[in-house]
């Protein structure tokens, strides 16, 4: 069930197992074949709905803002990249932008240099995972809790808590929210993308998320290095139209904070994170 305060309300799929599995029991007494219907129906929707963050099938997500203004934030994931994310912090910077880098764990170990340098510039953490395991959603409880707190260790060794987790592909599973709860951390989703694959198919990115942006929206794009060296150039590109078009268009850009009411990162201290090297 989902927890929301102090109060407890059904999850869509124990509303679906609640309806569906008392009607395979009801049809199976009069034809046991017309079981198969209800049941299957609903393996099909366990199947299906996590595809669908914005369904909230297992668990509570946040996949939109609440300002009611014509503003946006703007999140990244599966980074740092040690070429493509400085290109990026500079062109945030320049705009005067603060965004949301949703990190895999062993990058952030990686590079250290990076994630001091995201911090220093006033932007803010979540979690993606340890490893980025497409297929995370699959394995035991065990393994799921594990690939969080990995991430939410290395980020300590910054000073900074992040709450929110970005699942992997964005596909969620019946454990992920009893998990979330355990660490006190919730699940992020996102309202607005242009199927990017990974930064594979960057061509035309702006145009396509500026053509369907609404305000409130979280919008989720990459900031790992493209697979093709010549497209590194176009992806700079694009990012930069998307900002300059979302301005353009009377878009503010805010925190993903800001936009949701609800805090995305604490610091541990009050030490000041400065970059090793500047990127």
């Amino acid at each position: 069930m989902f927890e929301n305060g102090e109060k407890l309300r059904f999850s869509p799929a124990h509303i679906a197992g609640m309806c569906l599995l008392p009607a395979a029991l009801l049809l199976g007494l009069i034809r046991i074949d017309l079981a198969l219907l209800p049941l299957t129906g609903f393996l099909g929707l366990c199947a299906v709905a996590p595809f669908f963050p914005r369904l909230e099938f297992f668990l509570p997500m946040v996949n939109q803002g609440k300002t009611g203004r014509k503003a946006v934030a703007i999140t990244f994931d599966d980074g740092p990249d040690p070429v493509s994310t400085p290109i990026l912090l500079r062109l945030l910077s320049e705009h005067e932008i603060h965004a949301t880098f949703f990190v895999n764990g062993h990058k952030a170990a990686r590079y250290p240099a990076l994630i001091r340098r995201i911090l220093y510039e006033g932007h803010t953490l979540g979690n993606h995972s340890y490893g980025h395991d497409n297929l995370l959603m699959l394995r035991s409880k065990k393994i799921l809790q594990n690939e969080i707190v990995l991430v939410q260790q290395e980020l300590e060794k910054y000073g900074v808590l992040t709450h929110a987790f970005r699942p992997p592909v964005c596909v969620t599973n019946p454990k992920l929210g009893k998990v979330l709860h355990r660490l006190g951390m919730y699940a992020v989703g996102f309202s607005c993308r242009a199927p990017d694959a990974g930064n594979r198919w960057v061509e035309t990115l702006s145009a396509r998320i500026l053509k369907k942006v609404r305000p409130d929206d979280i919008i989720l794009l990459h900031d790992v290095l493209p697979p093709k060296k010549e497209l590194l150039p176009i992806w700079r590109r694009e990012m930069e139209a998307l900002l300059q078009g979302l301005a353009a268009e009377g878009f503010s850009v805010l925190p993903l904070a800001a936009l949701i009411g609800r805090e995305v990162m604490s610091k541990l201290s009050e030490r000041e994170i400065k970059p090793e090297v500047e990127q």
